[in-house]
């Protein structure tokens, strides 16, 4: 029996299914864009309640009572869903790509290369300009591969936008 023996075994490294890598310093979004999806939630909802109110009030059928029922309780359903997607948004920019994660049932990595990159956007619906954020979008040859970073104020969506954008041109250039 050596030394190595006491030691155990090596630790296993990190698979496929467990996407969000501990040695990373995620940076959250605001939370502010719980409000913009609730509120986007909302109008859905009022739209789709007066439609089927007004059928089940024009009709009398019993079916536009029961999809009513069943409409409120998906968006409450939905509603207590948002609070958490939201916490799970995050990104992470590291020396050669950017890293962003989302999703609660299905988790999604996504890395972008910088040197990938083609273009930046940013943009800020009516909704997102009232909380102040903004969302930066990433752009790549791949259609697939794009990737979005909600509910950012928009200085750091600028700050974000225009370091993606230097680095994006910095790693093409070395290519």
């Amino acid at each position: 029996m050596n030394g190595d023996d006491l030691a155990g075994p090596p630790p296993a490294p990190a698979g496929a299914l467990e996407p969000w890598p501990e040695t990373v310093r995620w940076q959250p979004i605001s939370r502010d864009l719980i409000w913009v999806e609730l509120i986007r939630l909302g109008l859905l909802l009022a739209v789709l309640l007066v439609g089927l109110g007004l059928g089940w009030a024009f009709s009398g059928h019993w079916l536009f009572g029961a999809v009513l029922g069943a409409v409120a309780l998906l968006a409450g359903w939905r509603a207590l869903t948002i609070v958490r997607a939201v916490s799970a948004w995050g990104y992470a920019e590291r020396e050669q790509d950017l890293l962003v994660r989302h999703g609660l049932l299905v988790r999604r990595l996504s890395i972008v290369p910088y040197s990938r990159m083609q273009f930046v956007d940013v943009s800020a619906g009516p909704l997102e300009r009232a909380f102040d954020l903004a969302t930066v979008q990433l752009h790549t040859a791949a259609a697939a591969s794009d990737a979005r970073v909600p509910g950012l104020r928009p200085a750091e969506a600028s700050r974000l936008r225009d370091r993606l954008t230097a680095l994006g041109e910095d790693r093409a250039e070395g290519l």
